[in-house]
């Protein structure tokens, strides 16, 4: 909120995330969700000074900026570059159509900044579509209603939905019969006559059962096979279903 009379550069971010906030408040959710409005810098400044001893219990961050506009989805990886937040906004982005940018962390831009310096270093990225600055109407009187897109708004309030849904199903599983594949034709999971060719959802249950091991969650799995995260969650619910997979916390 440090300008929120410029329509995209903040405006369209408060709208976004209020947006955001109702649909969470209304579904089944793993994680706990603080939604932030708070003026640029010293709001952020001031709320991870006031709640230094708790931050280290976040598991997920996102700075919403800039997404009512015309422009591509753009986001900015956080500091680590290397994040689960990192991976699920490139997973989603990428499996879209129409095009989208990822930037790597510069130490300019908004309040990732600061949720990213390194005495925090937290896992805090930055989703908008035309990056600030790049835009005329940046910091001018012009960014107003006329510039701000109500498509571009429902967009960007699906990629952040997308963007959590990963995040909310992506757990890490143990293939409970890791000696050679299982039989799945038996388990009404797999065709019982060969000679076909395979679609994505079978394919994801290879996957899923070669890739369980304990340390690959299931956006790691979906990255690497190139299959929707979504294919990738039902194989793994449907051999949850046969006994053949087991929930782990990740790494362990």
């Amino acid at each position: 909120v440090c300008h929120p009379a410029l329509c995209n550069d903040n405006l369209s971010g408060v709208v976004v995330a209020a947006f955001l906030g109702r649909a969470l408040a209304a579904r089944q959710r793993r994680y706990t969700y603080r939604l932030l409005f708070i003026p640029g810098t010293i709001g952020s400044i001031t709320w991870l000074a006031l709640n230094e001893a708790r931050v280290a219990r976040i598991r997920h961050g996102l700075v919403l900026t800039c997404l009512g506009d015309a422009g591509r989805p753009t986001y900015k990886r956080s500091r680590r570059g290397n994040t689960e937040i990192d991976q699920a906004a490139c997973h989603v982005l990428g499996s879209r159509d129409g095009g989208h940018e990822v930037l790597d962390f510069t130490p300019w831009g908004y309040d990732e900044r600061q949720f990213c310096s390194p005495g925090f270093d937290l896992p805090v990225g930055s989703l908008m579509r035309t990056p600030h600055g790049r835009f005329p109407q940046y910091h001018t009187s012009a960014d107003d209603l006329d510039f701000v897109r109500p498509e571009a708004l429902e967009d960007s309030l699906e990629i952040c939905t997308a963007i959590l849904e990963v995040l909310e199903h992506n757990h890490t599983y143990l293939n409970q019969s890791p000696k050679g594949e299982p039989q799945l034709g038996r388990r009404g999971l797999y065709p019982t006559t060969g000679g076909r060719a395979q679609g994505k959802d079978e394919l994801a249950l290879l996957w899923v059962l070669n890739l369980s091991d304990g340390r690959h969650t299931l956006l790691d799995i979906a990255e690497t096979s190139r299959l929707p995260m979504d294919a990738v969650r039902r194989a793994a619910d449907a051999l949850v279903s046969c006994d053949l997979l087991r929930e782990v916390a990740p790494g362990g």
